[in-house]
């Protein structure tokens, strides 16, 4: 099931354990934390990031909670006043592994919440919940990695603002105290990995290079940086490349595989067929040398 929604990106916390550093600016993979975060909400109609103005890969409404520096609860409702569709997805701009399967599932949560309610009727509005949070693997809420139903967040922004007078410092459990949530287990144990220290920021960055991860991340880091949206056979690629520099010259290996993606580009064609036709090429030329 398709689910209409905005996406609101709180950025504008002091990063106090960071020595007040623009967290949302500092990158993990070349891409900035705040990058990475968007890159996992592709199909938010609207992104509403809360905080300063920064460069992002894609278009962004900016806006800043009253007082700036107000805090969590705050920055959403200055971020709930800029959408208009019924879900809203809430993402902390410091989740460097955040994936779209992890997304999916939490707005999946929310629309199987919302044909509950449509099922029972007015009557039973109360069976059904405000929205689908994650929980970490330690167990503990992430209400910043979160989808909910924009109406019931604005109601309870509004009971806190009445209680309160305001929402500036408020804490986060307040906000949850108004809600009544499911909870998405973080089966990946990394989406609600947040980078809050220098050290965890370290981590992420050392993670990213490791042997199981480094090609799909930087696959993924040359895609956003070039604005281009492509499936990557990367064993197909990788095997052109080996035919390539052992059947012909180990420079024809990069020369290739730049070839067969700017053919596949410019004709129209699949790239994991190109490549094939190209390796054949390459066997047939070192077919030769042995004759």
């Amino acid at each position: 099931m398709t689910t209409d929604y905005d996406t609101i990106v709180p950025a504008g916390g002091a990063a106090r354990r960071l020595g007040g550093a623009d967290k949302p600016a500092l990158a993990v993979g070349g891409r900035s934390l705040l990058d990475r975060v968007l890159a996992a909400c592709p199909g938010a109609a609207r992104t509403v990031v809360v905080g300063p103005e920064r460069p992002t890969l894609r278009p962004v409404v900016t806006t800043r909670e009253d007082p700036p520096g107000a805090g969590p609860v705050a920055a959403l409702d200055a971020g709930l006043r800029h959408t208009t569709a019924g879900t809203v997805l809430v993402l902390s701009a410091d989740l460097p592994f955040l994936t779209t399967a992890t997304v999916d599932a939490l707005l999946a949560a929310v629309a199987d919440t919302e044909d509950l309610q449509s099922a029972q009727g007015a009557q039973g509005e109360s069976a059904g919940a405000d929205g689908a949070l994650l929980v970490d693997a330690d167990g503990r809420d992430q209400p910043l990695v979160a989808a909910y139903r924009a109406a019931a967040l604005r109601r309870a922004l509004e009971t806190l603002r009445t209680a309160h007078g305001g929402l500036a410092g408020l804490p986060l459990r307040a906000l949850l105290a108004e809600l009544t949530v499911r909870r998405v287990r973080d089966d990946t144990a990394t989406a609600s990995y947040d980078c809050d220290t220098w050290e965890a920021l370290s981590a992420a960055r050392a993670r990213i290079r490791e042997h199981g991860h480094v090609l799909d991340e930087w696959i993924t880091a040359v895609k956003a940086e070039l604005g281009i949206e492509l499936d990557v056979d990367t064993a197909v690629l990788l095997d052109l490349a080996r035919d390539a520099a052992h059947g012909v010259a180990r420079p024809a290996a990069p020369l290739t595989t730049f070839l067969v993606g700017y053919a596949a580009a410019q004709q129209g064609l699949d790239v994991a067929e190109v490549s094939r036709r190209a390796a054949a090429l390459a066997n047939r030329w070192a077919a030769e040398a042995g004759e």
